[in-house]
């Protein structure tokens, strides 16, 4: 990038590099230690993008993501991964799957964390949010300085909550199936994202229902996804 002459790099990260804090909310300054393969490769781009910057004048902002769901509220746009992607996909496309008749039911992946329902904990940011914050992060890029911001709602909700969420949005009873444990998942996460309404004068719009229920009208009526 420097050889072609970028000057401002604005890094897709995640909350996966906290891995499993001892506290919350998490900070910018929480300690980084991930604990599954995308996290640790997550972390290893920031490290290399913060050695980098040392010597460079390039403008970066970095952006860790919690976790992203929603569409586009005029319905250009929408959630489709290919077949083969389904089964590891995002907890919202499995609910809109069940709710369609897709796939028989939902499978939950634990139900023993220390949560208080015993489902893992996560806070979830509309896409459309998300893409505000990357405006807000462009407008504020400044050459040879380095910003580092968490995007999230500051509010956790678990995932029989979420999946609450998506049959209301949905209106369907969907089937759910309880699961042991996924290898690498961590109990709760959720963001304090003071820093980036502070510096950036960013903050999250949409609640978890509502961007259910604009995801869910973009399911309806692209059944086949985008074909």
């Amino acid at each position: 990038m420097a050889a072609h002459g970028v000057k401002t790099l604005i890094y897709s990260s995640t909350c996966a590099t906290y891995g499993e804090p001892e506290k919350m909310p998490i900070t910018e300054v929480t300690p980084q230690s991930p604990i599954n393969p995308y996290g640790k490769a997550k972390k290893m781009a920031e490290d290399i993008i913060l050695d980098f910057s040392k010597t460079s004048d390039m403008a970066v902002m970095i952006l860790r993501y919690f976790n992203v769901i929603g569409s586009d509220p005029e319905g250009r746009l929408g959630e489709a991964p290919p077949p083969e992607l389904r089964e590891q996909g995002r907890i919202s496309g499995a609910c809109f799957d069940a709710a369609r008749g897709i796939i028989p039911g939902l499978k939950i992946r634990g139900v023993d964390y220390t949560t208080p329902d015993g489902t893992c904990v996560r806070d979830y940011i509309d896409v459309t949010d998300l893409i505000d914050a990357h405006v807000k992060a462009l407008e504020h890029a400044k050459p040879s300085k380095v910003g580092i911001y968490n995007v999230g709602t500051g509010k956790g909700s678990s995932v029989k909550q979420f999946v609450e969420a998506c049959k209301k949005a949905t209106g369907v009873d969907i089937k759910i199936d309880y699961l042991n444990r996924r290898p690498g998942d961590y109990a709760e996460v959720y963001s304090d994202p003071s820093k980036i309404r502070r510096e950036l004068n960013w903050i999250a719009r949409y609640s978890l229902e509502e961007s259910l229920a604009i995801a869910w009208r973009w399911q309806k009526v692209h059944r086949n996804g985008y074909n």
